[in-house]
């Protein structure tokens, strides 16, 4: 049987339909976030300082004294980069002192300090990065020529290349869970009951856009996998 079939380019309705719910869940976890940030926005936190301040003490206390900390456009643009070893925090989270603005920095200096630490699960991430890289530009490409071209090893190609960016978000699961756990325990010791329950709720709600994420690309390389794994010519 030949590859191409169905709806457009060998792909079916059943793809539009998952794009969809995609759109969905994504759409949702990120009104979700932002509702739940902007509640929390509004209560200051106990813990004395701006987001950054309360970063930087996160950060020599857990032994990532070297790590900077510079703003960043945008909203809710927070995170830290290893390459140049800074917490880069959207100007908010930067300068304000609610209760939500040191969850943010906090969870950001979580990273920072599983890096400095060489938490395993994060190093995996990031060794991740250059093949996610490559296979996010090109999978979707590569998929469309093997149909056309009814040419089984570009798709099967495509399908492994797809399953590198499932893994990475995968991964970035425990990862993020991980950074979170430790900007709960430090405000919940160096703050009050407020800032840590107020950072449990900012920071589950930002680990829900993760896991729709994760979740909406597994059921995508589930279908992908049933549509074509292993089909060529009969």
């Amino acid at each position: 049987m030949p590859l191409y079939y169905g709806f457009g380019y060998g792909i079916d309705m059943g793809y539009y339909l998952i794009a969809l719910v995609a759109l969905v869940i994504g759409g949702a976890a990120q009104a979700y976030i932002r509702s739940t940030y902007r509640k929390w926005s509004q209560v200051p936190a106990r813990v004395g300082g701006t987001g950054a301040d309360v970063a930087r003490r996160m950060l020599e206390e857990g032994g990532a004294a070297g790590v900077g900390i510079t703003r960043t456009p945008g909203s809710l643009t927070d995170h830290y980069d290893p390459r140049d070893n800074r917490l880069h925090l959207s100007d908010d989270n930067y300068r304000g002192a609610s209760v939500a603005s040191v969850a943010v920095a906090c969870h950001e200096a979580g990273h920072a300090i599983q890096a400095a630490r060489g938490f395993g699960l994060y190093r995996l991430r990031t060794a991740l990065v250059p093949a996610v890289n490559v296979a996010q530009q090109f999978w979707v490409v590569v998929l469309l020529a093997g149909v056309l071209l009814n040419t089984l090893g570009l798709v099967q190609l495509a399908l492994a290349l797809f399953a590198v960016s499932v893994l990475f978000q995968v991964v970035t699961l425990p990862v993020e869970i991980d950074a979170s756990r430790r900007a709960v325990a430090y405000l919940s010791a160096a703050g009050s009951g407020l800032d840590e329950k107020g950072a449990r709720s900012v920071l589950t709600a930002a680990a829900l856009t993760y896991v729709a994420a994760a979740l909406t690309s597994i059921i995508q390389l589930v279908y992908l996998l049933g549509r074509y794994g292993g089909r060529g010519e009969e």
